[in-house]
């Protein structure tokens, strides 16, 4: 009974005029912002925080938390029509969403995205109301021990997205780790790979790497291809954006199983939507009974990961409102939003201000019904974007990269960084080597190397204190079944090519 005025509270508050608007005005702005590679939710919130100060602290959450979750929804745009992941969260999109725009079948992407997104939002908002507490209970009693077990379990995982050899997975995954710890050693204030370059000093740029690996070296790749080559544009209708009864069929297992885990791995604090993309688009492969078709359209490649990130979105309101503890960067900067306004997050929240928690969580369902509404009538227009020609198209994106890449730190060395990282994506392509799990060895090392050297420190160097707690002791066993898996796939090709030069020199002395 409590939850029922709890919510009609909460509905009170998101339907008035005032509120209607703004979450209006936040969604839009998230929209068109995700779809603007580079730029990010993170920029739009900075620039909107200023303009909050003088509104209503509800209304101003409504706005910027509408920024944020919209910008999910606009940022698989960018990732399925050019390969250009609108945030860091999109890049796993690319991988199945390029390949189905290239097939003619964007108008069709771009509607899963859109279904697949509201699912897994409206899932993890079902969760945040019933269990938001619980959650936060269980999240708190995470230790560094936990959160290195689970990373490590994600980075091992991330090998072996790729369709080819397990090992050169791995060693994306190594390269991306090592990238990420560069810059200053926040224990010692050392400089660490930084070759003497100022630039380097705060660590490399994420959005220059994801903008490069992903976006400049599809440019350099596609630099001569004619017009023919482009791949097929689809007719753009209503009724071309609809997936047939097999896709249908296709679709709803993925978008429930990415809405559970983005909602789970949303919930804990400091690990944030894009591990939940990668390991949501991880189970999809392993329980596909066509794993090859995965990185050439499949539609369960796009269903997953945009149900899980869209769920850790807003599963990431738990830890920041009930804890006082952000997911990532932009939770953070939601944070700051709140205490600007006098309002400090934690355990006594949502008893001290419940019409502003509920509020926000029923201003949450009408904002993806609003983002639903908004973005499926401008599939059709994006979807021309594919009819520009390459030496128009091209050069315009190549603006908005630098664009984006700047804005993120104000930094020229930021797009020399973008152009580098692009050259590397070019090669890693061209030798087979995934991209994507490059990009979350970066994301998620520095917090790897924390929790680790945290742990070491609070069980005095003894490493069988991580198999002294069950969570961690899981979660590393798991991360060794991985690794024996891919010691056996990698067994079993060297077998199969072994057998195929054998047979190949029978067949020659014949």
């Amino acid at each position: 009974m409590e939850m029922l005025s709890n919510f009609g509270l909460g509905l009170a508050t998101a339907v008035t005029p005032e509120a209607l608007l703004f979450c209006f005005i936040g969604v839009t702005v998230g929209t068109f912002v995700g779809v603007l590679p580079g730029v990010g939710a993170m920029a739009a919130i900075s620039l909107a925080l200023p303009m909050t100060y003088h509104l209503d602290p509800t209304y101003a959450l409504i706005m910027l938390a509408g920024i944020f979750y919209g910008s999910q929804y606009g940022g698989s745009t960018a990732s399925i029509l050019l390969n250009l992941p609108g945030s860091i969260t999109n890049a796993v999109t690319c991988l199945d969403g390029y390949p189905m725009a290239q097939n003619g079948k964007a108008g069709v992407a771009l509607f899963v995205t859109a279904v697949a997104s509201f699912i897994g939002s409206s899932f993890a908002i079902v969760i945040v109301m019933g269990f938001a507490p619980m959650i936060a209970e269980a999240a708190l009693n995470f230790s560094s021990y936990e959160y290195f077990a689970v990373m490590l379990m994600g980075l091992i995982a991330a090998s072996t997205l790729s369709s080819g050899s397990p090992m050169k997975g791995l060693a994306a995954v190594v390269l991306g780790v090592t990238i990420g710890i560069a810059g200053t050693d926040v224990t010692s204030g050392q400089y660490r790979f930084t070759f003497g370059l100022q630039g380097l000093s705060d660590g490399v740029n994420l959005v220059a790497i994801a903008m490069g690996l992903f976006g400049i070296s599809e440019i350099v790749t596609n630099i001569g291809r004619g017009p023919g080559e482009r791949g097929v544009i689809g007719k753009v209708t209503l009724r071309s954006m609809f997936p047939s009864r097999e896709e249908w069929r296709r679709f709803w297992g993925p978008a429930g199983r990415g809405s559970v885990v983005g909602s789970a791995i949303g919930a804990l604090p400091g690990i944030g939507p894009v591990l939940s993309a990668f390991m949501a688009y991880l189970l999809e492969k392993k329980v596909s009974r066509e794993p090859s078709k995965f990185g050439k359209g499949a539609i369960e490649g796009i269903t997953a990961p945009e149900a899980a990130n869209n769920a850790a979105v807003q599963a990431g309101f738990i830890p920041t409102l009930s804890l006082g503890i952000p997911g990532d960067a932009v939770m953070a900067l939601m944070l700051g939003a709140m205490m600007i306004h006098g309002i400090v997050p934690g355990p006594l929240f949502m008893t001290e201000y419940p019409e502003m928690f509920w509020g926000l969580i029923m201003s949450f369902w009408i904002g993806n019904i609003l983002l639903l509404v908004l973005n499926i009538p401008l599939n059709g227009l994006w979807v021309r974007m594919l009819k520009i020609p390459y030496h128009v198209l091209y050069p315009a994106i190549l603006v908005f990269i630098c664009i984006g890449v700047y804005s993120a730190r104000n930094s020229v060395f930021d797009i020399y960084v973008a152009l580098a990282f692009g050259l590397l994506g070019y090669l890693m392509n061209m030798m087979r080597y995934p991209t994507a799990p490059l990009l979350l060895g970066f994301v998620l090392g520095p917090l790897l190397e924390e929790h680790f050297r945290r742990s070491m420190l609070l069980s005095r160097g003894e490493f069988g204190a991580f198999m002294d707690r069950p969570l961690s002791a899981i979660f590393l066993i798991v991360t060794a079944g991985l690794m024996a898996f891919a010691t056996f796939t990698l067994l079993r090709q060297m077998r199969a090519r072994k057998r195929q030069r054998l047979q190949a020199a029978e067949s020659g002395n014949l």
